[in-house]
């Protein structure tokens, strides 16, 4: 299984409004330089995102985007269903009808990918963007960390 391109951009336009101060609108131009995303393109996903009610679009002179929901309240797996629609790992398990040994969900690969499936999702669901931002906080703090840790050896080593 493989996520899309369209995904990896949704996941990372949310986590950088997630980041922000609640409440915050940013254009697309800006929200596309910052996360060097086409602009044609994020707009694009923002259509999905703001259908799954996880984006909320402005129009106008004052436009822009901003999250609908709290980023407590959005998961991995809500930007996935919102971009790449229902997902399933094996087509029987949406439809056990399109099986071509005609075993209507009754055989053990169905019941090994239903589990396989079930806890995806739910490792998915697990994932949401207020914690991935302050996961996100802290790797750029603790990067920030060892850059001003390192530069008086630096500043040694050329005064030497």
């Amino acid at each position: 299984m493989r996520l899309n391109q369209a995904t990896d951009y949704a996941f990372r336009m949310v986590l950088y409004l997630a980041s922000l101060p609640e409440g915050t609108k940013i254009t697309g131009a800006a929200l596309a330089e910052k996360q060097n995303i086409p602009e044609r393109f994020l707009l694009k996903i923002m259509r999905s995102l703001t259908a799954a009610n996880i984006m909320k679009s402005y129009r106008g002179v004052e436009g822009g985007f901003a999250l609908q929901r709290a980023p407590k309240d959005i998961t991995l797996f809500d930007i996935i269903e919102a971009v790449e629609g229902q997902t399933e790992l094996q087509r029987c398990l949406h439809d056990v009808g399109s099986c071509s040994k005609g075993c209507s969900g009754m055989c053990s690969i169905y019941a090994a990918f239903a589990g396989i499936q079930r806890n995806l999702a739910k490792q998915l669901k697990s994932y949401n963007f207020e914690d991935l931002a302050n996961q996100e906080k802290a790797i750029k703090n603790a990067e920030e960390a060892a850059k001003a840790a390192a530069a008086p050896d630096e500043d040694k080593a050329k005064a030497e």
